[in-house]
């Protein structure tokens, strides 16, 4: 964990990940873990981006003034998603990482491409208290095998009608209590040793540094392209992890 090659990729991934946070809002754990997920496995990688996202998603938790009528409104969801991300770090201990790594390319291509699409999952409606535990549990069990908070809680709170600022709370919200049940699963799993949950802290400093670059260049580019060609890599870069881990040992 401490080899110089290992810091530079963590420093570099966390640096070009706080970059695209601070330029678009969002994709800091997403992106640092699927560029490491390149260089390392997926089991050493999750462990990394859980200081970074607890340190970037308190503020987007806090902030909003609408966190009681959220957590009121959300703690079916979080609660089956917790209970189920204890359940998915187990099946990430006893599997290979090259599945949990190939799962988590597939599903950035996914997310990718909705993104790209504008597609969006339907109001639940009066749905909402049914859909939320079984939705909860997909989400929670997906984020303990791959370290990936995305899918489907971006497409479920989306589809809620929250306004802008609620939904980017709600988000914050989801991704801290998901990051706090990760760390606590993989603590149990015995996937958190202590050297990583320390180059996690120190994987902050570059977060932010590239965060704080972002945000200089928010004012410069123009958001909404760079929005669409962070998905595209996006795409790309998940394609890439689903084609090392299921097709290329085949040749």
């Amino acid at each position: 964990m401490w080899e110089s090659e290992v810091i530079l990729v963590v420093a570099a991934s966390f640096l070009l990940a706080g970059l695209v946070k601070g330029l678009v809002g969002l994709g800091l754990p997403t992106i640092a873990l699927a560029l490491l997920a390149t260089q390392m496995d997926l089991k050493a990688a999750i462990p990394l981006v859980l200081v970074p996202s607890l340190a970037t998603n308190i503020w987007q938790a806090l902030a909003g003034g609408a966190l009681k009528a959220l957590v009121m409104r959300l703690w079916v969801f979080l609660l089956a998603a917790c209970a189920a991300i204890w359940f998915g770090a187990g099946l990430l201990a006893g599997l290979d990482a090259s599945l949990p790594s190939g799962l988590f390319g597939a599903l950035l291509c996914v997310y990718a491409l909705v993104s790209l699409t504008g597609l969006q999952m339907p109001p639940p409606g009066a749905k909402e208290p049914w859909l939320s535990p079984p939705l909860g549990l997909v989400n929670g069990a997906i984020t303990g095998l791959t370290g990936s908070f995305i899918f489907p809680s971006v497409l479920y709170l989306q589809a809620l009608g929250l306004s802008r600022d609620h939904l980017v709370q709600a988000m914050g919200l989801t991704f801290l209590i998901s990051t706090l049940a990760l760390a606590v699963a993989l603590r149990g799993h015995a996937l958190l040793p202590t050297e990583a949950g320390l180059l996690s802290a120190v994987a902050l400093l570059p977060a932010l540094g590239g965060m704080a670059l972002g945000q200089v260049f928010r004012k410069r580019l123009p958001e909404a392209r760079f929005r669409k060609l962070f998905f595209v890599a996006l795409t790309a870069l998940g394609a890439y992890l689903a084609w090392a881990a299921f097709l290329a040992p085949l040749y």
